[in-house]
């Protein structure tokens, strides 16, 4: 057992999330592009001239810089470090859950089991997927298979690796001696998440193909899905669907009212089912639970 000051745990977690997000910026920029992510070196997109250790800091350097290249005196865009300090604070979010969650805060210390790491690493690796997606759809209408697909393979490990406990707690009627052994148990969750929440997709997209004789919606949103379910479970992954569909349609009537259009807008899906799928995950639980308590 390990002791260590929580407020100095989570400097260390918010500081990560902020070179993660500085990561994910360039995963955003040059993915899209079909650019490597690792090289060449961070560089200024108007006069390519590569950026100094030290005029890369996230968020400080941006400040200190005055949002300007250093070289061009060409501005930056502020999507940049806003990125970094969106994960950053999720990351914190996510510290903060999984630390309640496992009961390891005190007033002066916390105390750290190993199972706690392994949770909190795969839940900071979901919220560092989702991210990328939502604002490279959001710009590039684009889920990258480049993504999704590793996306989808690391998720489900980690799950297998660290099982939810509310998963865990909710055995399929029919699992048998599955519900005996929590890591077979994992993994017929992320099965059935995986097919709640790709399946439900992909079904809705054949639907309205073989109705409408056009396709209403991508496979990057499936594959999307695909992985938010392998990490959440059924339940949630029903529930980021519900909540991206909400947030979907609440914004393109809204856009329609405002800019005109009719019914075949098209909007970019995955930019509201990241969204859900980050509330899903911080909230879902106790959501469900109410839910299934009142009824």
């Amino acid at each position: 057992m390990e002791y260590l000051s929580p407020y100095i745990v989570a400097g260390f977690v918010f500081v990560f999330g902020l070179l993660i997000g500085s990561f994910l910026n360039v995963v955003i920029y040059r993915v899209p592009l079909g650019e490597s992510i690792v090289l060449p070196s961070s560089h200024c997109p108007n006069c390519n001239v590569a950026i100094k250790p030290y005029d890369n800091v996230p968020v400080f350097s941006y400040a200190l810089l005055g949002g300007k290249c250093r070289n061009c005196g060409v501005g930056i865009s502020p999507i940049y470090p806003a990125i970094e300090l969106l994960v950053a604070i999720l990351f914190l979010l996510v510290f903060i859950k999984d630390g309640n969650q496992f009961q390891v805060f005190d007033d002066h210390y916390m105390q750290v089991p190993a199972r706690f790491w392994l949770t909190l690493v795969g839940d900071l690796v979901f919220v560092s997927f989702i991210v990328p997606l939502v604002f490279i759809d959001l710009r590039h209408f684009l889920l990258p298979d480049v993504i999704t697909f590793p996306g989808m393979a690391v998720l489900f490990v980690l799950r297998v690796l660290a099982p939810d406990a509310w998963l865990l707690a909710r055995p399929p009627h029919w699992s048998g001696w599955i519900g005996q052994h929590d890591w077979a148990l994992a993994i017929i969750h992320a099965l059935l998440g995986m097919l709640a929440g790709g399946g439900t997709l992909w079904l809705i997209r054949w639907a309205y193909l073989k109705l409408r004789h056009v396709e209403g919606m991508g496979l990057g949103d499936v594959k999307m899905m695909l992985m938010v379910g392998a990490f959440l479970g059924w339940q949630l992954s029903m529930l980021t669907i519900f909540i991206g569909s909400m947030l979907g349609s609440l914004v393109g009537i809204t856009l329609m009212r405002v800019r005109g259009g009719n019914m075949k807008m098209e909007i970019q899906f995955g930019v509201f089912l990241g969204p859900a799928a980050v509330i899903a995950f911080f909230v879902g639980k106790p959501l469900i639970d109410w839910y299934l308590g009142m009824v």
